[in-house]
């Protein structure tokens, strides 16, 4: 199965210079937040694949232009073609709209645990911001989440995606990191994950 992730930036190949060959044998499509939503809404036609998303920080003009023909899946835990997928956006406070405190979002995984035990687990979580110490950065607005981690250690997803930290804000940029048996992707631009 191949997923195309995306996060943070639209990339030129996929929207102004697109061609059917680009998302060649693209089973589905992840976006993990910061992506407009007409952007979202030319790659659900186009790739003819169902696009599953996650608020990033930036996605309030969603509320008035959401991306047509595609899945929000915060706060869901949902299964396509075998896969228990979960899905957490947002990243921490910083001001109104797709903000959420540490607290907050143990919350927000407390209402979903008894959905995760009761599917048996969970394979991929798509958040927006990284978990703690894994492709953050030092900073307020861009620090992970800690409750990530005892997600991770608890449940143990084969990946962890997330976006937020931009490819282009630093030379140091990790595309692949691991935590006992999850890998951790960051979904900057896009990236083609084949399971």
């Amino acid at each position: 199965m191949r997923l195309l992730l995306l996060a943070d930036t639209e990339d030129p190949s996929l929207w102004d210079y697109y061609t059917p060959q680009k998302t060649a044998g693209v089973d589905l499509v992840i976006s993990a937040g910061d992506l407009k939503g007409p952007y979202l809404s030319f790659l659900v036609t186009m790739v003819n694949r169902p696009l599953l998303y996650v608020h990033g920080n930036h996605d309030s003009s969603y509320e008035k232009w959401p991306p047509e023909g595609c899945d929000c899946i915060d706060d869901e835990l949902v299964t396509v073609k075998g896969l228990r997928i979960l899905g957490l956006g947002g990243s921490q406070i910083i001001s109104d709209g797709y903000y959420y405190s540490e607290k907050d979002m143990r919350k927000r995984i407390r209402r979903l645990r008894r959905k995760i035990k009761k599917a048996g687990g969970v394979d991929i979580v798509v958040t927006h911001s990284p978990a703690l110490g894994y492709g953050d950065e030092d900073n307020p607005s861009h620090r992970g989440y800690e409750t990530f981690l005892e997600l991770i250690d608890e449940f143990h997803p084969r990946f962890f995606i997330y976006g937020h930290v931009h490819e282009s804000y630093s030379h140091e940029f990790t595309r692949r990191l691991s935590r006992g048996d999850t890998t951790l992707i960051n979904a900057s631009g896009k990236y083609f994950l084949d399971i």
